[in-house]
């Protein structure tokens, strides 16, 4: 473990980095492992395999209840980083060795441990950091940051490991990361946590029907869920587009690594200048402000504006998901904390999924016409966030101080 004296946020933000970025090149590993190994089934059975690695994000609720209900988190994060790990790597090095759904039962129980490595994690850093708001905003910059990092360092180890050793190696290096993950985890300080008692955590049931009960969570969801299906497509968008305007395929990635870049460029700014202000309002206008982006995205003239604009809509979405994460801070009830932060997450890993789906369609006809699409999705958010606020109390108490 880390000596105590390097600041808990920093072992915090070492944890997340390894964690995420384990997750984050997992189903780059797989599918290149299963496809290069000759294992039978091939492209399909990889495809299998990485959805196996996603779909038990659905039992995110179940599993933050657990993390809501523990005296000690850390010891629930841990014990969840090294399934990953140990699932992960035990699926990789049994492919082709024994029966196939042996190694999907091992696949699926890594990827039980992912909604707490990405929110259930998230949901802790308060009790990293204490309750000095300041504090909490630039943190939540520097966690955002790590997702955005994640993106870009996991699926690069992964190519830059595989060129060198074979596609076996990179994921056996990631489930290690995940172990790492686990001791810095422990080494974090124990704080009392929001929920003083287990008895005091909400049902599953209970603590969904927040998401909609409490005026801002069911806002921010809403228009964050919108916005999802927007985003979960640019990639797929960026592809292509970049490849028209160049005239050239080989261009074509390099309009996603502009999202990239400038997504973790935003997180890492928000870090260094925190956001100020109400975050629900705060949210709405960066909802606004990603619309925008995305617009911006549509209109380029040419491949070199389309990198910029492709960065600043990557920053716009960086900046938005550390207000979203402010949200669930400030406004998760004290028993559903883990949950209410699993919950959004997972619901908006579903919409970015139906965003994917949808760009492959609607880029067939242009990837201007999706991005426009995109960008009118996003703007609708905002509509439908504001005439919320409209229709109900605008001055909703914040959860845990009624």
């Amino acid at each position: 473990m880390l000596p105590s004296s390097i600041s808990p946020l920093i072992r915090y933000l070492l944890s997340a980095s390894l964690v995420r970025c384990a997750q984050g090149g997992a189903i780059v590993g797989l599918v290149t492992l299963t496809i290069e190994s000759g294992v039978r089934g091939g492209t399909a059975l990889a495809g299998v395999l990485a959805a196996l690695l996603t779909a038990p994000h659905v039992a995110g609720p179940w599993l933050a209840r657990w993390l809501d209900t523990t005296r000690d988190g850390r010891l629930v994060l841990a014990g969840s980083f090294g399934l990953f790990g140990i699932g992960l790597a035990a699926g990789a090095l049994l492919l082709g060795r024994v029966p196939v759904p042996v190694v999907a039962v091992l696949i699926v129980l890594a990827g039980l441990a992912g909604p707490l490595m990405m929110g259930g994690l998230s949901s802790r850093l308060t009790s990293v950091i204490g309750g000095r708001q300041s504090l909490l905003r630039r943190a939540e910059g520097w966690d955002s940051a790590t997702y955005g990092l994640a993106n870009i360092v996991g699926p690069a180890l992964v190519a830059a490991v595989g060129a060198l050793t074979g596609p076996l190696y990179p994921v056996l290096a990631l489930s290690v990361a995940a172990a790492l993950a686990a001791v810095l985890v422990l080494s974090l300080p124990i704080r009392e946590q929001a929920t003083a008692e287990p008895e005091a955590a909400l049902g599953v049931g209970k603590a969904l029907r927040t998401l909609v009960t409490i005026d801002p969570l069911r806002r921010v969801m809403t228009a964050t869920t919108l916005t999802a299906v927007s985003m979960g497509g640019i990639m797929v968008i960026a592809v292509v587009f970049g490849a028209e305007l160049a005239g050239h395929r080989s261009s074509g990635p390099a309009l996603a690594v502009a999202y990239g870049v400038g997504s973790l460029c935003g997180s890492v700014g928000v870090a260094l200048m925190p956001l100020q202000g109400e975050p629900e309002r705060l949210t709405i206008k960066l909802i606004a402000a990603n619309a925008v982006a995305v617009a911006l995205c549509a209109a380029a003239p040419s491949y070199l504006l389309a990198l910029v604009a492709f960065a600043l809509a990557g920053a716009s979405s960086a900046i938005l998901f550390t207000a979203t994460l402010a949200v669930r801070s400030l406004y998760s009830p004290s028993g559903a904390r883990a949950q209410v932060f699993v919950s959004m997450a997972g619901i908006k890993m579903v919409a970015a999924s139906v965003g994917t789906a949808l760009a492959g369609t609607l880029v067939a006809v242009g990837p201007r016409f999706a991005l426009l699409i995109g960008a009118t999705i996003t703007a609708v958010a905002v509509i439908v966030a504001l005439v919320d606020r409209r229709v109900t109390h605008p001055s909703s108490k914040v959860a845990g101080t009624s």
